[in-house]
């Protein structure tokens, strides 16, 4: 039934989880998150977000559309604790169940793993790599693999540098999508404190960046 069919896999998981002092309370946070996510991305999903092994999780897409409006509410949903994300370009070779993404593989679920592995190991690299995104295609496309991780790496340095106050502006903004005045609203602000945060933390640069990667990949799994 997906037989040559690409579809898009995507594990996630908590950096140095082992140090966390409040493990059973962030994973029953990860659990509600990807509850709502299976709910809200319901047309996007071929199998279901679940957590896997530990602290780790994943799901199934069979659209690039929303991977990185999803990416991001699970980033949103679990600030500050800090995730990696593997995304995997791909065909699934078993049966899918919609339920669970556990028992099926394939060279989607190959890439995603060999995706967030090299994530792990630039991290413990002497050269710093702030991207927290990383895609592998099973077709080999270098050139677009190389130009979308690069954007990954240059959104993560963006974002490393908001402050608390930016932070909470932006993700408003990409959460709601409805304009300064209703985020100035909402936070209790005025519409130039909000104007000037989004331009401190080059907000339309970075939304249109996602966009942009989220309209590649929607072409490439669909």
């Amino acid at each position: 039934m997906n037989e040559g069919r690409i579809y898009l896999a995507v594990i996630g998981d908590i950096k140095k989880s082992r140090d966390l002092k409040n493990r059973n309370e962030i994973q029953k946070k990860i659990k509600e998150t990807l509850n709502d996510i299976n709910t809200k991305y319901t047309e996007d999903i071929t199998s279901k977000f679940l957590i896997t092994l530990g602290d780790e999780f994943q799901g199934l897409l069979h659209t690039g559309k929303n991977v990185l409006k999803i990416v991001t509410e699970i980033k949103m949903r679990l600030y500050p604790v800090k995730l990696r994300f593997g995304l995997g370009a791909g065909k699934i070779t078993t049966d899918i169940n919609y339920e669970m993404a556990l028992g099926a593989d394939g060279p989607g679920y190959y890439c995603a793993r060999e995706a967030i592995n090299l994530l792990k190991e630039k991290e413990h690299g002497k050269r710093v790599v702030p991207a927290d995104i990383c895609i592998k295609m099973e077709v080999h496309k270098e050139d677009r693999e190389l130009l979308i991780n690069t954007v990954f790496e240059l959104l993560k340095t963006i974002e490393d540098g908001w402050t608390v106050r930016q932070r909470e502006i932006i993700w408003d903004m990409l959460k709601n999508q409805d304009g300064q005045q209703r985020t100035a609203d909402r936070l209790g602000i005025t519409q130039s404190t909000v104007q000037k945060m989004l331009a401190a933390g080059t907000y339309y640069t970075y939304e249109r960046a996602l966009g942009n990667v989220e309209k590649v990949l929607e072409e490439e799994i669909r």
